[in-house]
């Protein structure tokens, strides 16, 4: 299996690609140069298969090879419990924010078991690693914001202690979109909140850049700035 994916991988990767993607994630090494939408294809491929024997064997010798399996992991049919030991042996894979949020857009457990996830998510929610307390983030602002969670996702939002760029950036747009989805919810929270002052006026940042949000509150979350 592994050599199939080895073959595939070198026949779709792009020298240019491979520049592009290289200067996006710096310190990011062996990166082969291959498309999101081919290991998406390759990705379920292998989902339909045997994805348990697939993620025991899998390489983590290409930045490629660690995104698959986490495509893997949310392409394949399964519930939490299935799915447990292989999500826990992935995150600590995660080294950059494009497998963390790739992965967090395919792995979809939230829709399917909301609490029990949720729990499983706050287990990592202060984990000393930048990327799998990313990877709590997006999964909370890509699956959360709703009305049943806002209270529970700014709460675990505000509690993060980790200060690491990815993790600032993630929270600042966790709750950009909180404000966008729940303004008149949210905007208490923007006013007393112990984030830094990077991540609160990323935050602010975020919002103003919305396509959502009306001229005059972008006004008025300008005067929240620190």
């Amino acid at each position: 299996m592994n050599t199939w994916i080895k073959q595939q991988l070198e026949m779709q990767k792009e020298s240019e690609f491979q520049k592009f993607t290289a200067g996006l994630l710096p310190g990011v090494e062996h990166i082969l140069g291959v498309r999101l939408p081919a290991l998406r294809k390759m990705a379920k491929q292998l989902a339909r298969g045997d994805w348990q024997t697939y993620l025991k064997t899998a390489c983590d010798d290409s930045y490629e090879e660690i995104m698959l399996q986490g495509m893997v992991l949310g392409y394949a049919k399964g519930n939490l419990l299935e799915k447990e030991p292989f999500l826990r042996a992935f995150l600590p894979k995660i080294d950059n924010w494009s497998v963390c949020d790739s992965t967090c857009c395919s792995i979809k457990l939230a829709k399917e078991q909301p609490e029990e996830f949720w729990n499983f998510l706050l287990e990592y929610l202060h984990s000393p690693r930048e990327y799998e307390v990313r990877f709590v983030l997006v999964q909370i602002l890509n699956y959360y914001v709703n009305q049943d969670y806002l209270s529970r996702v700014l709460q675990a939002v505000d509690s993060v202690d980790l200060k690491r760029y990815y993790v600032k950036m993630a929270q600042a747009w966790a709750v950009s979109i909180c404000y966008r989805d729940f303004p008149e919810l949210t905007l208490p929270y923007l006013k007393a909140n112990r984030l830094d002052d990077f991540t609160h006026n990323k935050a602010l940042q975020k919002i103003t850049e919305s396509l959502k949000i009306s001229k005059e509150d972008k006004a008025y979350i300008r005067t929240l700035k620190r």
